[in-house]
């Protein structure tokens, strides 16, 4: 199964493919989008949703899991976020993508085990998982790949489970 990671952001989208097969996760195509500080809040949503929809389309995963907003101390970056996340839903959606979210807490969990762990061990379990030999850069990446493996984990504990 093709899982395609989201890191949301404005500035940046990290996104990440994981495939997961017979109990073993390898790690696929990853990448950021990026948009310009010089183009209007509506134009850099724009260019999110027109480069996410290809990407989409591209990869054609099974699933879509999207990091969810959890807490943010400055309230007009999780505004921005929140913006750039419902880009990315309604791009999957439009395409007919299941889509899952999960919360930080959530992904720390599933990737170390401990649900504080620091950035820097989630983004070396994440190395370690997928047999990497550097952690894949920038951060939004490597947390991309990180809420990949949640899903992957998540539904192999529903598999079992059924």
């Amino acid at each position: 199964m093709l899982i395609l990671g989201v890191d949301p952001g404005t500035a940046r989208i990290g996104w990440g493919v994981v495939s997961e097969k017979n109990n073993d996760c390898q790690v696929g195509d990853y990448g950021c989008l990026e948009t310009s500080l010089k183009l209007s809040e509506s134009q850099r949503l724009l260019k999110l949703f027109a480069g996410f929809t290809k990407i989409l389309s591209k990869i054609k995963p099974a699933a879509v899991a999207v990091e969810s907003l959890f807490f943010f101390k400055n309230q007009t970056t999780v505004i921005k976020v929140a913006q750039a996340r419902g880009v990315i839903l309604l791009a999957a959606e439009k395409l007919n993508m299941p889509i899952f979210s999960y919360t930080p807490l959530q992904v720390k969990m599933a990737v170390t085990g401990y649900g504080r762990a620091e950035k820097t061990q989630v983004q070396q379990m994440v190395k370690s998982i997928l047999k990497l030999n550097t952690i894949p850069q920038p951060d939004d990446v490597a947390d991309a790949l990180a809420i990949a493996l949640t899903h992957a984990f998540s539904n192999k504990l529903g598999n079992k489970i059924k």
